[in-house]
């Protein structure tokens, strides 16, 4: 059974791996980090988010300082679908920002249906135009 965690990655319950969920690519074991297996793009920061005043005239122009910020991007090695984006320290590891119990996980999903795709609650939005007084 397969199961859905992010927009882009599921975990493989059989298998006990991350997988894409664009491409199926295996991307590592489920009981480890997911990043690991995938390429990481270490952006400049001024590529995303360019000075607003003129770097010359002043020291801070609301452009994070790259001696302080790395923005790293995580690709999928097969289809290039970008899984993540987050800003750390420079030299800092990539985060282990889901760190899942696998075991726990199976035994949840043990007695479900298997989701292709995300599933949506009821539309619960009052009409807030229409009195009833």
């Amino acid at each position: 059974m397969k199961v859905l965690m992010t927009e882009y990655l599921r975990i493989d319950l059989d298998t006990e791996n991350w997988e894409c969920r664009v491409c199926d690519h295996v991307i590592g074991e489920a009981r480890d980090n997911y990043k690991k297996g995938l390429l990481v793009y270490n952006r400049d920061p001024a590529d995303i988010h360019p000075s607003i005043i003129d770097p010359t005239k002043y020291k801070f122009t609301f452009c994070p300082d790259k001696d302080w910020v790395n923005i790293y991007e995580f690709y999928c090695p097969c289809c290039g679908t970008q899984m993540e984006v987050e800003y750390t320290l420079p030299g800092h590891e990539p985060l282990y920002d889901m760190e899942m119990d696998v075991d726990a996980l199976k035994a949840q999903w043990s007695e479900r249906d298997e989701l292709l795709e995300p599933t949506t609650g009821p539309n619960v939005m009052v009409d807030r135009h229409s009195h009833n007084h």
